[in-house]
């Protein structure tokens, strides 16, 4: 096993792009009506070690007669670096591009038409607030209906100096061009940056974030460009107990909805948690503020209708699981009245669907308003399905398409005109992307069209299986519950011996799920010669809120036994395995459940390898930006004002693998990051000086600069090349 050769075969698989945002135009050219689709892709650069994101447009051509039937789709233009962007929105009537774009450290605000680059606004400049907020959880960037207006998020500023001179002088009209040379001349103007110092005293005070992935996100606000005067607005009025996020222009563009999380007495992780306690808020421009939903649930992506009638919004629990079932709630915004669209599902339907645990899309209606379209987790794949408002019946859009058979998983970019653009993928297909019209009302054959063929395709041979828990497994409380597993194999005879050597890859959350969908460490494993089980052990989404909560006060045991129970089954079933070569690999508590794994059956399993393991629940509880989960976890009620007891502590020592570690045999390989909020990274170092003492064969692999999900891209080829070799040296 060559190091280099699985290094290059690490960056084959890790740099094919995948689709993460796309917009649709409606125009007429001559006697012809066309479609411009612009997709958003990202991926891995080795030789820069960062991620990339480009642009791709391809143009539709309709149907003469039918307007809602794709004729041709024409070759795709040049990619087109989309360079230091943040924020990007294409205004939905005149086709304008706002972007938030990071150059030195400045943030600058950019308006592009089909002339170039229009206006130019330097954001830090104008020391109105701090940071733009980018990521998924809080940020936005939004047109208002009459495309005057920008709304997005940034971090509230500290202390502002020379209020006197914060004015709009940052705004640049690009409206000169030269008739000498054949291109727009830009002319940028020099502003110097009005910082801000914090006073002396200040500056040792702690300030509390919302956790891992959003260090340094404390207070946001909401901000209002004004793109005819440049002035910017910090709105006023929000609450003082709550942070605002994924903003949303009202009808008439004279307030904002906005979902507020409440973060008194102290702010818990928000990552992955859709379990924390928060509001539906209008705002007006004005600083009126109202409470649109009760302040004991936990909301999230407010979408507004075509019409301007209807919201939509996302809703589950507080607390308890920190992810879960969440119902799909509507507001008639005449009446202020609210009714569930799609209620929370406890056990799959007979049609398969599990409900919703995916953030919506930012466009998300159907044109005539009477139908949502939305992609969600659904036992071992990712589905695609509409409500029809009227009925409230919830259908696949893709179980009756050829290309179900290929794509075991598909993601709703957007849908605008009733044009979906779907993002699909399987274990042996990359990324790739799908257009196709809504159907009429009643009707669920969608032609799919592919916009381009993928890169590459893998001989790689994937089935997806269900396991029920025989009777002494089974949980009196959620009896009956089932769960699933993905086996993806190599084609043709085994590389290595008569038979094939078996990863057990176990997913984090553990509310969370492994769809039969492109994934780069499972393709990797796979072109080496090893075959992958991925495991939907109980908890896992896309199986019901039953499942979910079947977990709860049964960690360390059940999900144990099932990802055991899983092995087992799929050794049954497929003979070409190799019960004597088998390894367990996972994070977070994908890292938990293989180190229980290789304690409580340790002449089962000949290797280990674990990044970032929850591996001593008690030593974590305070260190841990989800404090709630540590006694959700173990059955415990929380509450902020928990303070730790003796037979608190006991119930999560008695979940973890350290108590077990005099009895691995396995070689275990740690990666641990550094910067770690969610697990902290001195729970590997716990298991692997208790290896140590034993003499037992441990590595640990110290990524210094790195966070919970070891994402960076160098970080991420360590990891895959290191894992390789040992599974190649143990196996």
């Amino acid at each position: 096993m060559d190091s280099r050769h699985v290094s290059r075969l690490h960056r084959e698989v890790s740099s094919l792009p995948a689709a993460f945002s796309a917009d649709v135009k409606k125009k007429q050219q001559a006697d012809i009506n066309v479609i411009t689709v612009t997709a958003g892709w990202s991926q891995a650069d080795a030789v820069r070690g960062s991620r990339l994101c480009y642009s791709q447009q391809w143009t539709l051509v309709l149907d003469s007669v039918d307007q809602n039937k794709i004729k041709t789709v024409l070759p795709p233009g040049p990619c087109g670096p989309l360079s230091a962007e943040l924020l990007s929105g294409l205004s939905p009537i005149g086709g304008v591009r706002a972007v938030v774009r990071d150059i030195g450290g400045q943030q600058l605000m950019e308006i592009w038409d089909h002339h170039g680059l229009r206006k130019c606004l330097n954001l830090t400049a104008l020391n109105k607030h701090g940071g733009v907020y980018d990521d998924g959880q809080f940020g936005v960037l939004s047109w208002s209906q009459c495309e005057s207006q920008l709304l997005y998020i940034a971090e509230k500023l500290k202390q502002a100096t020379n209020d006197d001179e914060e004015s709009a002088w940052g705004m640049v009209d690009l409206d000169t061009h030269t008739h000498t040379h054949t291109h727009t001349h830009i002319k940028y103007v020099n502003m110097a940056m009005c910082g801000h110092v914090a006073c002396s005293q200040d500056r040792s005070v702690y300030c509390d974030d919302w956790g891992e992935s959003l260090t340094n996100k404390s207070t946001p606000v909401i901000c209002v460009l004004n793109l005819h005067s440049g002035a910017v607005d910090v709105l006023k009025g929000v609450p003082a107990d709550v942070s605002p996020g994924q903003a949303c222009w009202a009808p008439g563009s004279q307030s904002v909805f906005f979902v507020g999380w409440y973060h008194e007495p102290f702010r818990l992780g928000l990552k992955f948690c859709s379990n924390r306690r928060s509001a539906l808020f209008q705002l007006s421009m004005d600083g009126r503020c109202e409470r649109l939903t009760g302040d004991d649930v936990s909301v999230s992506c407010p979408r507004l209708s075509p019409d301007g009638s209807t919201l939509i919004y996302l809703q589950g629990q507080v607390f308890g699981p920190h992810h879960q079932c969440l119902s799909l709630q509507q507001m008639d915004l005449t009446s202020k009245k609210t009714s569930t669209l799609v209620d929370v599902v406890s056990r799959p339907l007979t049609d398969g669907f599990a409900g919703i645990y995916e953030a919506l899309p930012p466009c998300c209606w159907s044109a005539d308003c009477q139908r949502v379209v939305f992609s969600s987790a659904c036992q071992n794949r990712k589905d695609l399905f509409v409500v029809d408002r009227p009925s409230k019946k919830v259908t696949s859009l893709s179980g009756l398409s050829d290309a179900s058979k290929v794509y075991g998983s598909w993601k709703l970019l957007t849908i605008q005109g009733d044009l979906m653009v779907v993002c699909c993928s399987s274990p042996n297909t990359p990324p790739t992307l799908l257009v196709g019209f809504l159907p009429s009302s009643g009707d669920t054959v969608v032609t799919w069209h592919a916009l381009q063929e993928p890169i590459n395709t893998f001989d790689f041979l994937w089935t997806g299986f269900e396991v029920e828990p025989p009777p002494e497994e089974d949980n009196s409380n959620y009896p009956g519950v089932k769960f699933g597993a993905v086996l993806v194999k190599p084609h043709g005879r085994p590389l290595h011996g008569d038979k094939t050597p078996l990863v057990v890859f176990i997913h984090g959350g553990p509310h969370s799920q492994f769809a039969a969908e492109w994934n780069i460490t499972t393709a990797g494993l796979v072109s080496l010669g090893f075959a992958v089980l991925m495991v939907n052990y109980r908890g896992s989404t896309g199986f019901g809120q039953d499942s979910i909560l079947s977990l709860v006060g049964h960690i360390g045991r059940q999900d144990v036994k099932d990802v055991q129970r899983a092995v087992l089954a799929a050794l049954h079933r497929d003979t070409t395995l190799d019960p004597q070569r088998l390894a367990a690999i996972g994070g977070s508590h994908g890292g938990f459940l293989s180190c229980h794994l290789v304690a409580q059956y340790p002449d089962f399993y000949r290797a280990c390898a674990a990044r970032n393991p929850v591996i001593n629940s008690a030593t974590l509880l305070g260190t841990s930006d989800i404090v709630d989960w540590r006694y959700t976890s173990v059955g415990l009620q929380y509450s902020y004002e928990q303070t730790p007891t003796a037979e608190a502590l006991v119930a999560m020592l008695e979940r973890s693998p350290i108590i077990h570690a005099a009895q691995i045999k396995a070689p275990v390989l740690l990666m641990l990051g550094g910067r770690d909020r969610r697990v902290s990274p001195h729970q590997g170092l716990e298991l692997y000086k208790a290896l140590k003492s034993r003499a037992s064969p441990v590595r640990l692999l110290w990524f210094a600069e790195d966070g919970h999900s070891l994402s960076r891209v160098e970080t991420q080829a360590q990891c895959f090349l290191n894992i390789v070799l040992w599974l190649h040296q143990y196996l």
